[in-house]
């Protein structure tokens, strides 16, 4: 008997062994519903390439709380706002560590980022350096003729007339942004499509990090990383990396920026007040995360709210009169502009409930037994907040499937993580950061560009189909012609 038909007939023995003592380490418990799981596999079979769908199919036959077994992983779904509340508020500390892919080993990238430590000292340190330094009321208003700037550029780069590739035009835009918030100076030109690579990059890392990999059901094979994920993830960690290190070196030779104290600066002197809290490589890293997540989720966000008001005229009719009124045609919107502008921000909010851009937020894990509504979530499970479910769950929302602004017309349910039918941020302690930042930019960009342009489409009918990774995008890009107002 050669050696591979040893090592293969030990790892089968291995893996039945480990199938037995899970099963037996979760007999009699009470766990949710759930489909019966196979030998070896569990429910794998049941997910196909869009889980966020397949699952809540499942939900609708075994409920809400949803137990499943991936492979060696025993997995919670939650897909209701009742159910979301009892994760996120009721029981947030218990459920509040993170279950990590194994692709964000890549680089040690889970030691350092503050989406993936788990909540303690470090993380509190670094959260409260990120809130403060880039997402604070105050950081905040001070960027804003920035981010007017930023919105400008967008729309003098669709006055072209030419087809607009807007998701490509909108991650250019949030690309930029950040850029020149935290390093004072944009990483692409603003009015060419020098930013493919980067949003080629980055969406690269998405789906390394989203789609399902073996080492994240079967661990034992973590060395051997059969499919290569965290191998090509760390060639895209370490391109970043590289990059980010390149603009530290330079900040550092030539010390502040020269207008005032941008994000880079704050950081760099935080580093040097306290090294034990923050040091270089947490900087970078938290560059790594802010990048990957504040690009691709706003421009998705952006290029979603397009295509549903593109597929709806009557609707885009209505965004389109109301900005007219409130900021005048073809201007662009500043931020004091979206308070004034309900149906813009109806439009915006539905567009989350439809496209949720991470649909199932960044999945958790339970350190501890934990006890939810009579049913036990087993020690070390992971758990997965199927938010695209919960905003197309037709037992809160009429005609789900329907892109309907109005049904928020009056309604005080927002994106905060205060109301559970409706978490495209999250909730708890590990709500999304950057949430005031997209709160104030996604609406601006939208409004501005339905503001300066009319738009045309050559399809009759606006492919909606979805493209799964850690984030939801489009399957195939909005192409639309802008046509100048003046």
């Amino acid at each position: 008997m050669d050696f591979i038909t040893l090592f293969s007939l030990g790892l089968v023995f291995i893996l039945i062994l480990m199938t037995a003592v899970q099963t037996i380490s979760t007999r009699g418990k009470k766990l949710p519903p759930g489909p019966t799981p196979l030998p070896l596999i569990g429910n794998l079979h049941l997910l196909g390439d869009q889980p966020h769908k397949s699952l809540c199919r499942l939900a609708k036959t075994h409920g809400p709380l949803m137990y499943l077994r991936l492979g060696f992983i025993n997995t919670v779904v939650i897909s209701s706002a009742e159910m979301a509340k009892e994760v996120l508020q009721k029981h947030d500390l218990a459920f509040s560590s993170r279950s990590i892919p194994n692709a964000i080993h890549a680089h040690d990238q889970f030691k350092y980022s503050v989406v993936w430590l788990p909540v303690g000292p470090r993380w509190r340190s670094l959260r409260k350096a990120l809130t403060a330094n880039m997402f604070s009321s105050s950081r905040l208003d001070s960027g804003q003729k920035l981010r007017c700037r930023k919105v400008q550029e967008l729309v003098d780069y669709c006055r072209s007339g030419e087809v607009v590739d807007v998701g490509r035009a909108a991650f250019r835009t949030s690309l930029n942004l950040l850029s020149s918030t935290i390093f004072c100076k944009d990483l692409t030109d603003p009015f060419s499509d020098s930013a493919k690579e980067f949003r080629d990059l980055v969406w690269n890392i998405m789906v390394e990090a989203g789609k399902p990999n073996l080492v994240d059901f079967f661990p034992i094979l973590g060395k051997l990383d059969p499919q290569g994920v965290r191998r090509r993830t760390t060639v895209h960690f370490g391109e970043l990396l590289y990059l980010f290190g390149g603009l530290i070196d330079e900040r550092l030779e030539k010390g502040k920026s020269d207008q005032n104290a941008d994000v880079m600066d704050v950081l760099l002197a935080a580093w040097k007040e306290n090294p034990e809290e923050i040091d270089r490589t947490h900087i970078e890293r938290m560059c790594l995360d802010l990048f990957i997540a504040g690009t691709d989720t706003s421009s998705s966000t952006v290029e979603w709210a397009m295509a549903e008001a593109l597929a709806n005229p009557e609707i885009m009719k209505k965004a389109k009169a109301e900005l007219e009124e409130i900021v005048g045609k073809g201007k662009v919107l500043e931020e004091a502009d979206i308070s004034r502008l309900p149906y813009l921000r109806c439009m915006v909010k539905e567009t989350l409930r439809l496209h949720p851009p991470v649909p199932f937020l960044i999945p958790r894990r339970v350190e501890d037994d934990v006890d939810v509504c009579g049913y036990t979530v087993p020690k070390n499970s992971q758990v997965l907040v199927n938010a695209w479910a919960i905003g197309r769950d037709a037992g809160i929302w009429e005609n789900p499937l329907e892109f309907k602004p109005e049904r928020f017309v009056g309604s005080e349910v927002d994106v905060k993580g205060r109301d559970f039918e409706l978490i495209p941020f999250g909730g708890g302690r590990r709500i999304c950061p950057g949430l005031p930042l997209a709160v104030r930019m996604v609406p601006m960009m939208v409004g501005s560009l339905l503001n300066s342009f009319d738009w045309k489409v050559e399809e009759e009918i606006i492919d909606m189909e979805e493209k799964f990774g850690i984030t939801l995008q489009k399957a195939r890009p909005l192409l639309a012609i802008p046509i100048p107002l003046f």
